[in-house]
């Protein structure tokens, strides 16, 4: 079995990292470098960065803060928001970004998916997935969650899969930023009807939900936001914690 990975999420708005609750009403989590910095100290495992509006102002990513990044962690990380094109990830993965992360831009054209596994290799690309649970249904989202599609959580995520998606980041609209666990069943069916790993997202409130995360959720990753920007939850207490449950984790 795969050590399950414990990651970080720094959403960036104007250059600072903020952090709301069912994607609205944000407030200021502090310099995303030195954030990034101390979460690897701390020992994360990988990092998140989104640029939460780039999608909705059509603006291109945060290429300077991911040099940055680069240079201050040493640990993997992800880059998202307002990636289009392929030399959009050419431009990031050469200033130090580990791995890309597409949402919007691969709902609205799903061969984006297909041209930067082809290109980079699919372990570069992962899909990420907001969806709303509305009416029985996972409805997938789009521009940071203000834009419902007609697309489903499940038939999406597996055609992601399908065109060279390497990881698929699902973030629960419902849950973010409620801190009363993640989506555990939505997760568990992804992860029986997948074979590439699932990062969950939005939700996490204390180390317990980690834990029901990895066994009843079946991900492979879980990301988490608020409880480590203001230290409710830190990363070396939760890792103990996992650990003394019976969970395999890196040290």
């Amino acid at each position: 079995m795969l050590a399950k990975r414990i990651i970080p999420c720094l959403d960036v708005k104007d250059g600072k990292t903020v952090k709301g609750v069912n994607f609205v009403n944000f407030r200021d989590a502090g310099d995303p470098v030195a954030l990034g910095r101390k979460y690897s100290e701390d020992g994360a495992d990988e990092l998140v960065y989104l640029d939460i509006t780039a999608s909705h102002e059509g603006r291109k990513t945060f290429v300077d803060l991911v040099r940055r990044v680069a240079e201050n962690v040493s640990i993997p990380f992800t880059v998202g928001g307002g990636i289009n094109h392929v030399a959009d990830v050419e431009t990031l993965l050469d200033a130090g970004a580990d791995k890309i992360s597409i949402n919007s831009a691969a709902l609205r054209n799903p061969d984006l998916i297909d041209d930067i596994a082809s290109r980079f290799g699919r372990q570069v690309c992962v899909t990420a997935i907001d969806a709303r649970f509305d009416n029985g249904e996972w409805i997938c989202f789009l521009n940071g969650g203000r834009v419902p599609t007609s697309r489903r959580l499940l038939e999406w995520a597996h055609e992601a899969q399908e065109r060279g998606a390497g990881e698929i980041l699902f973030t629960s609209m419902n849950h973010d930023g409620v801190k009363t666990g993640f989506a555990c069943e939505a997760l568990a069916e992804l992860a029986d009807n997948l074979e590439i790993p699932i990062i969950a997202s939005g939700g996490a409130g204390n180390c317990e939900h980690f834990r029901d995360v990895f066994t009843i959720g079946k991900a492979d990753a879980a990301l988490a936001a608020s409880i480590f920007h203001f230290n409710e939850v830190p990363i070396a207490q939760l890792k103990t914690y996992l650990k003394e449950n019976n969970i395999i984790i890196r040290q």
